[in-house]
């Protein structure tokens, strides 16, 4: 199964609360699900918690705090990549891939 946040991708993330105030964060990592059409854009990663931050694109749009580890216990559990990692995305301001 695909790593949803190796760590050499892992590593170039800021930390928490690194862009807070920011005028528009840097979305650095994009994954999605094929099953429920749901987007996260991650801007910010906590490395020992694997607690991240960003844009997720569901029911509604709005900033928010999701779990890595969860993420990837979800996939391991189905089996199969319920959330992928958009291998394509390059880093972009949240304002460009919101819309």
């Amino acid at each position: 199964m695909q790593e949803l946040l190796p760590k050499e991708i892992a590593k170039e993330i800021p930390p928490l609360y690194a862009q807070d105030g920011a005028e528009d964060p840097i979305a650095y990592v994009h994954l999605f699900s094929c099953l429920n059409g749901w987007d996260w854009y991650i801007a910010e990663f906590d490395r020992e918690s694997g607690e991240a931050f960003g844009l997720v694109k569901g029911f509604e749009t709005e900033w928010g705090y999701f779990s890595i580890p969860e993420m990837e216990n979800l996939n391991r559990s189905k089996g199969f990549e319920v959330i992928e990692r958009d291998e394509h995305f390059t880093p972009a301001p949240m304002g460009r891939v919101a819309d």
